[in-house]
């Protein structure tokens, strides 16, 4: 396929932590603010003045460092920022607001909001961290709304004026689901029989969106969605099967590219920096209130397996099964970061359950943070393209 005109470009944006349009934003006076979960509402740290990052670790080597205050049974990805961290890639922070969800990043926020990694010649720097729900109920609505309040915006109002009336809120939301819009545009060519994007292209392009101003990168965006309309696929198909990328954060493109370089089309992204659930539009109405509006959105809408009532355990493999059909998957991949809290369980219950009683071929494997060279993962997934086949041409998914 002729090559997107801005993929480049935001390729090269993602080559570090902070980016050109990071610089450009603070130095016209908006404040950025460091996260690592959907379970903090992203759209409350993009409110006027304000604008969220991602936090990642491009191109990471070593970890011995981050490993040496967090030990080698701690996740990848945690001790992969602390890194970082220690080695000033996130000086350009305000603030990070994080939830208290999982330990193991806890540690790492600890970590650096001890060693003082972030702050050199900010008194008005913090790290707060904000206790998210492990059940999807109106309750959990009502809890994660008061802490939202007590802990993201009265603390953005206090410690750097930001504005966070009702107004204000509903600004953020409409300049949320305009992102939302166009990247849910961009990925609806993923449902085609040969897409016409590629989930290489497509993961490039939705990380991007969290890990710069939405201001900055939705022209070159929306230029993208023009762009594919009349984009036409090869003429020879350039991949074997299809199939949902499903699990724990994916902050490497290259990974997806590994993967689509064995055979696999990803035409669907249902992980922490993917398009499900993180890109799914806020509705709101005018007779509630909008924080707790807002709250619910991200209660109802989290597929983390921190969320541990029994329904939204079920609910959580009914919405692989959905998207698998939704874009005509041949299979589905769930991968998890070695050593992580929560998704071991989820991956190993979801892979059986997805397989037995949906009958979806499933390939399940747990990976290290920077994977996207490894050969005995391009294996895996070969091996996995072909057992797909194979149960292909034997007339059957299972």
């Amino acid at each position: 396929m002729k090559d997107l005109k801005h993929l480049n470009y935001f390729e090269n944006l993602l080559q570090d932590s902070g980016n050109e349009l990071v610089d450009k934003a603070r130095a016209a006076g908006s404040i950025c603010i460091g996260t690592t979960c959907y379970q903090i509402p992203e759209v409350l740290l993009n409110l006027t003045g304000c604008f969220a990052v991602r936090m990642r670790a491009p191109r990471t080597g070593s970890m011995e460092m981050g490993t040496y205050y967090m030990t080698s049974l701690n996740c990848e990805f945690a001790r992969a920022l602390l890194e970082r961290c220690l080695e000033g890639g996130y000086g350009f922070l305000d603030c990070i607001i994080e939830p208290f969800a999982c330990s193991q990043m806890t540690s790492t926020m600890e970590n650096i909001e001890k060693l003082h990694l972030c702050d050199k010649d900010k008194p008005d720097f913090f790290v707060q961290h904000v206790d998210t729900p492990i059940k999807a109920d109106e309750n959990a609505v009502r809890h994660l709304t008061r802490m939202c309040r007590a802990r993201i915006l009265e603390k953005l109002h206090e410690t750097f004026g930001t504005d966070v009336s009702d107004a204000a809120l509903r600004d953020a939301v409409m300049r949320y689901n305009e992102i939302c819009d166009v990247i849910n545009e961009i990925g609806s060519y993923r449902k085609l029989d040969d897409p016409t994007i590629t989930g290489y292209e497509f993961a490039v392009l939705c990380l991007a969106t969290y890990c710069a101003p939405w201001e900055l990168v939705i022209e070159k965006l929306r230029e993208t969605a023009r762009e594919l309309k009349t984009r036409k696929p090869d003429a020879k198909k350039q991949f074997r099967i299809k199939a949902v990328l499903a699990g724990s954060e994916i902050d490497d493109p290259d990974f997806v590219k590994l993967i689509e370089d064995a055979g696999v089309r990803v035409v669907a992204d249902r992980h922490c920096f993917g398009s499900f659930p993180g890109r799914m539009p806020i509705e709101l109405n005018d007779a509630d209130d909008v924080l707790e509006q807002i709250c619910r959105h991200y209660v109802m809408q989290c597929q983390c397996p921190r969320y541990m009532d029994n329904d939204r355990i079920a609910e959580r493999k009914a919405y692989l099964d959905r998207l698998a059909h939704e874009y005509d998957a041949d299979g589905i991949i769930l991968q998890q970061m070695n050593f992580c809290n929560f998704w071991p369980y989820e991956r190993a219950g979801a892979s059986q359950i997805l397989s037995q009683e949906y009958g979806w071929p499933v390939l399940s494997i747990d990976r290290p943070y920077a994977a996207g060279s490894s050969g005995q993962i391009r294996t895996r997934i070969q091996a996995f393209v072909e057992s797909v086949e194979i149960k292909r041409l034997q007339g059957g998914k299972s």
